[in-house]
């Protein structure tokens, strides 16, 4: 991988990231996957840490590895992602993110997410 893929995952990470507030996006948790070789840039860019779980230890990555799952109910592991539209990724998105999750309390990620960054701006609003 590495090259132009790690170039392609350092600016998708950027950008997405770029989209949450600085105080919500402290750290990165990832694989020793040749695609973040460009870590170094993604810690300066975004003024984060990024950590890398040991070889052969999904546990250290469960929520990760729990999203991959249901994942494969859309899209087989290894599946060739240059196939598949962008408009059917956004709705896979969109179907993960309005599921409910029991280590959400039941609440769907979208909500969690709401209920976070109102709770940070009423922080921020109180600090001011």
């Amino acid at each position: 991988m590495g090259g132009r893929r790690a170039a392609d995952a350092l600016e998708g990470f950027t950008r997405q990231m770029k989209k949450l507030p600085a105080s919500m996006r402290t750290s990165l948790t990832y694989d020793r996957g040749t695609e973040l070789t460009c870590y170094a840039e993604l810690m300066q860019g975004l003024n984060i840490d990024v950590w890398f779980a040991d070889p052969h230890a999904p546990w250290q990555r469960g929520s990760n590895e729990n999203t991959n799952g249901l994942l494969r109910q859309f899209l087989p592991k290894g599946a060739d992602l240059s196939t598949v539209s962008q408009e059917y990724l956004n709705h896979i998105a969109l179907l993960m993110n309005t599921r409910p999750r029991q280590t959400l309390g039941w609440k769907t990620p979208s909500e969690a997410m709401e209920e976070e960054i109102a709770a940070l701006k009423s922080c921020v609003a109180l600090e001011s």
